[in-house]
Formats: C-alpha cells, structure tokens, sequence
C-alpha cells in the first residue's frame, strides 16, 4: 500500500478503513448497543468497571467548585461520580460524539436529579474555549476516534493550566494472561453481545479495537507529545485497563 493510501487510511477493529469512514462505522456500533451497553459493561468486566471509574475520579485531584469535562462519557457514570465531587458550585460537562449514547446519559443525569448538561460534540472538534477545564476525563472512548493526537491536543487546550487529563481505557495486559485474555476476548464477548444486545459483530469490534489500540508506554508518549507534563500511568486488573493522568503545566 502505498504512503498516500496509508494517510488516508485507518484501522476499525482489524480492518482497514477509509479515515473518512471510521467515524460512521464506530457511530453504528454504538447507536446499536447504546439501550444495552450499560447491562453488557458489567456483564464483560464482571462490574470491575465501576471500580476502575471510582479510581479514576478518586485520584482526579476534583474538589469542590472545579468544572469537569467528562468526553466520551456514554450513558454518564463518570459523569455521576464527578457531580457529587465537585458539588452545587462546580460544573461537569458530559460529551459524545454519539446522539444514542448522549440520549442515555442525558436521560439518566436528570433521572438522578442531577445538573449535568449534556453536549454532543467530536473529541477531535472540541466547542469549548482554552483553559476552562480543571480536569478532563476520556473513559474508553480514546481507542474509538480516528485521530488520537488531535484529540488530545484538544483535550491538553480546554484545560487550564494546573489542569489534568485522565484517560481510562482497555490496554496492554500481563503476558501471561494475554492467551487466557484472548479467548474471553474473541470467544465471550461476542457471544454474550449476541445473547444480551443481539449484536455479536459490535463486541466483536469492540474486541479488536482494544488490541489495536496503543500500549502503555505509547500512550504515555502520546500524551507528553502533545504538551502535558509528569505523565504516569496505574494498570489496573493485571493491565486490562490502565489509567494515564497527566498535567498542563
């Protein structure tokens, strides 16, 4: 393939795609589990998802008063846990890029009598001003968006300085239980995709777009690309899911 066909191309689970592409094809995921996806993260993580968010918003360094900008934030869980931390005078922002997905959340925060406004906006495209933020948060989202750089570039300029970025996603797990790993992967999650949403072929993406997400390290390097500062990084469930903070300074 040549290098002008490569520029133009991008991966969607282990296929490769128009970059163009990438974006509707993620969107049809996601509006096809949105009315199950809540019942299927605790039936893929065994509920450990909860805990990994709760970690996440526990070491954010939130306090009372701060704005959050919650991207990717789905049907609202990170979302819920940062109202309660940052309290009447502070504000927290849930995003998607995806109507099905924001329409759940949005629906659950007024459910739970909470002022969270809901934005549907794209991470690489992000509508808000420089330096509002006093944290931003991606949880499993980052490996779904076709530019990874640019959305954190984006997410680096909405915080202000002092500032910090957390991204929570699925990464690179300990050798020893990547064949374990691989067959709960590849084998269960489609399966119970097909039982629980009626759509195997979406966990099956989902599967893949983990594997082909970048590893610790790389993300890391990422991050300090793009200008953040003393990033580092937790693994969490033996690397199954790694938490990276880091600052605008």
């Amino acid at each position: 393939m040549s290098e002008d066909n490569l520029q133009l191309t991008t991966h969607f689970g282990f296929k490769t795609v128009g970059k163009a592409e990438k974006q509707q094809k993620v969107g049809a995921v996601f509006h096809s589990v949105a009315s199950k996806y809540d019942v299927m993260n605790d039936v893929m993580s065994a509920g450990l998802h909860r805990g990994w968010k709760r970690f996440a918003v526990d070491i954010s360094g939130v306090k009372m008063g701060d704005k959050v900008l919650d991207i990717a934030g789905g049907s609202g869980d990170c979302s819920k846990l940062f109202a309660k931390k940052v309290g009447r005078d502070g504000e927290v922002i849930l995003t998607d890029i995806n109507a099905s997905m924001l329409a759940v959340g949005r629906d659950r925060m007024l459910d739970m009598g909470l002022n969270v406004p809901a934005t549907q906006c794209n991470a690489e495209k992000l509508p808000f001003t420089d330096n509002t933020f006093d944290c931003v948060i991606v949880a499993f989202g980052l490996r779904n968006m076709t530019h990874k750089d640019i959305a954190l570039k984006e997410m680096q300029r909405v915080l202000k300085v002092g500032g910090r970025l957390l991204v929570l996603e699925f990464s690179k797990v300990w050798q020893p239980l990547e064949k374990l790993y691989d067959a709960y992967s590849f084998k269960f999650l489609p399966f119970m995709g097909k039982l629980i949403a009626k759509d195997a072929e979406s966990y099956q993406y989902l599967a893949e777009s983990i594997r082909m997400h970048p590893d610790q390290e790389t993300l890391k390097q990422m991050m300090t690309d793009v200008g953040l500062s003393k990033v580092d990084y937790y693994n969490l469930s033996a690397g199954v899911v790694a938490l990276h903070k880091g600052y605008k300074l």
